[in-house]
């Protein structure tokens, strides 16, 4: 199957048939693979892990009925108590199990919806509101499952994010989590994030953003257009004001007097995600190790990822 020209098929909502509640599938599901790509039918494994790694991959092929948001979803057990991080309007999950953390109220987030156009039928009542985004105001050891989207990388300290999650997870619970893959985003030319940036950003204890990420997000990134940049084109178009717009960061960061900013202050793949999440659980910074990493699939502009808190 040729994603370049099925960024919206058929097939991603049919996923959820594909896993079971409980289970997470393998991040190359064999059979899978052979299943929705015609041309590896009859491929033994090896072959079908060797044309992943050196090309399926790179062309966002789907190797796991959990490597996109829809399947991803199902596959969290319906009897869990979830907390769902940050669910704006829309939230992912729903039932007696689910508790809601973000830094508005109902009403809040309601009026906030209405004036930027999102959905308003299916916002839930918050059971724990921080505008810090603290999450310490959750209780210890209280969820299966800690949930978020588009979340982490927004975080001023993102090790601490991590401690907190793991604070709230009961032993063996899961952070599940979906991240913008840097690569199909406005991220694109910002590097990769690296574990010694976010090992000071802890030290420092930040609440707020630098004028680092403050400056690259207005400065550095460019067009969000997913399937633009899944087909080769990265070019900021507006890169001839960018004199202006480094003004405008630097005049942002001096407003904001130390408040918060709402920038990305972290850039991941699939694969630097994981690596840094291992160094930084080799280094015993956090109690929490990747369960699985998938890789994006074409077309989208994120991937899906579970964290374990061990022991």
């Amino acid at each position: 199957m040729n994603y370049s020209h099925t960024p919206w098929s058929n097939l991603f909502n049919l996923l959820p048939k594909y896993v079971v509640k409980g289970e997470l599938p393998a991040e190359l599901d064999h059979n899978f693979y052979r299943l929705v790509h015609e041309d590896t039918r009859s491929w033994a494994d090896d072959e079908v892990e060797s044309h992943f790694q050196h090309h399926g991959s790179r062309e966002g092929r789907i190797a796991s009925p959990a490597a996109h948001r829809l399947g991803f979803l199902a596959t969290v057990p319906e009897a869990a108590d979830i907390l769902e991080i940050g669910p704006f309007t829309k939230p992912a999950f729903g039932g007696a199990n689910v508790k809601f953390f973000d830094v508005l109220n109902r009403e809040q987030l309601l009026e906030r919806a209405k004036n930027v156009g999102y959905p308003t039928t299916s916002c839930p009542d918050i059971d724990f509101i921080s505008p810090q985004g603290d999450l310490s105001i959750v209780p210890t050891s209280l969820f299966d499952i800690v949930f978020s989207s588009h979340c982490i990388e927004h975080q001023p300290d993102l090790i601490e994010h991590l401690l907190q999650v793991e604070r709230i997870l009961k032993p063996g619970g899961q952070y599940y989590l979906i991240i913008p893959d840097k690569r199909y985003c406005f991220d694109y030319f910002l590097d990769p994030s690296d574990t010694g940036e976010m090992l000071r950003a802890h030290l420092e204890q930040r609440k707020v953003h630098t004028m680092k990420s403050i400056y690259e997000h207005y400065v550095l990134t460019t067009h969000s257009d997913t399937l633009a940049h899944w087909r080769g084109d990265h070019e900021d178009p507006n890169f001839s004001d960018r004199a202006n717009r480094a003004q405008y960061a630097v005049e942002t960061f001096h407003s904001s007097m130390g408040s918060y900013v709402d920038v990305h202050a972290w850039q991941f793949t699939p694969d630097s995600f994981r690596n840094v999440i291992s160094v930084l659980r080799e280094m015993q910074e956090i109690n929490l190790s990747v369960e699985r990493v998938y890789q994006t699939v074409w077309g989208q502009n994120e991937f899906a990822a579970v964290l374990k808190k061990n022991g």
